[in-house]
């Protein structure tokens, strides 16, 4: 089996390198990544003898196409995925995620090659914080930044691409993951180095925000079981119950890193900022049979704050860059 991997040097893409070569020893693995400041070969050092590392943009046709052409399975995570970076300048996010998107599908269109898109619960906008709904399969799309409407437009490009051309294609919609080699720009691991640093954790506005928690590797595990066991065209939702506000999220970081609590500094707001994300799993559990390993939102906390202990040389050569980056809004 050859698979080939878009945006596999970045947070998820990485892990899903990782367990591509622990599930299937005798895959081919291709990966195509641009290597913009999310992507970091150092993610994949340890494998670099395994696999066949390409640098190119999803978008750039010539690039795709002959990698698409000697490949089994396309597992698409490439995309430019920070809300307030998508806030700064959009064009990127369209250039990749909705570009890209149709590049490849196209490319597997052509070659005749199974498709996997994987998404964001952003898609489906925000809930009320006493509400009980959870997001479904058939919950309207309704997304709230730039980010979020440009893997609205991809996702919605994908499910075209199935009904008019008859493309062998699946949709994963997950909520949000933590784990190892997530960039330190994003929520938990910025407060993670902060720590280590010395620097106070820093939570936006009151912290009530609520999102839906899941470790990568149970993530990536389930993208797994959609492409060897998911019907062609639907989309399952990739959630693990994991229901958590900001505010509980710094300060389990904190209790777990030996501070005191309430140990933070408020932040201006994010505009725009969604209130809460909830997956309803029940396609992926009753269809597709799969459970997460990772119950105890504890335990995996842990696990991710030892390994940015252990993993300073990963993280340090960008930590400077990207508080500087905060600072200049002052978060």
């Amino acid at each position: 089996m050859h698979v080939l991997i878009t945006g596999g040097a970045g947070f998820i893409g990485a892990n899903f390198v990782h367990q591509t070569l622990n599930r299937y020893p005798d895959a081919t693995v291709t990966v195509l990544d641009k290597l913009t400041y999310a992507g970091n070969r150092a993610s994949l050092a340890d494998i670099a003898d395994q696999i066949e590392l390409v640098v190119g943009d999803v978008a750039d046709a010539d690039v795709v196409d002959p990698l698409v052409e000697r490949a089994d399975v396309v597992v698409h995570f490439a995309a430019e995925s920070h809300n307030d970076n998508s806030l700064r300048d959009p064009s990127p996010f369209i250039q990749t995620n909705l570009v890209g998107t149709f590049t490849l599908l196209e490319a597997v269109r052509r070659h005749k090659v199974r498709y996997h898109h994987v998404s964001t619960d952003e898609v489906y906008g925000d809930l009320e914080l006493d509400d009980p709904a959870k997001f479904t399969p058939t919950t309207p799309y309704n997304p709230s930044s730039p980010y979020s409407a440009s893997k609205a437009g991809s996702d919605l490009l994908v499910r075209a691409w199935v009904r008019s051309f008859g493309v062998e294609a699946t949709i994963s919609n997950c909520s949000n993951n933590y784990g190892p080699y997530q960039h330190i720009e994003k929520f938990i691991p910025r407060q993670i180095t902060n720590l280590i640093d010395g620097v106070k954790p820093r939570l936006y506005g009151a912290g009530e925000n609520v999102r839906d928690w899941i470790h990568v590797l149970d993530h990536n595990d389930a993208v797994w079981d959609i492409i060897e066991k998911g019907r062609i065209g639907e989309t399952y939702l990739i959630g693990a119950d994991g229901e958590k506000n900001n505010k509980e999220v710094v300060e389990l970081i904190l209790e777990l890193m030996g501070h005191d609590a309430d140990d933070y500094v408020h932040v201006n707001d994010r505009p725009g900022h969604d209130m809460r994300y909830a997956i309803d799993n029940t396609r992926l559990v009753e269809e597709l049979g799969w459970a997460p390993t990772f119950t105890d939102f504890r335990s995996g906390l842990q696990a991710t704050i030892d390994w940015y202990r252990d993993n300073e040389a990963w993280w340090r050569p960008l930590k400077a860059e990207v508080e500087a980056a905060y600072a200049a809004q002052g978060q």
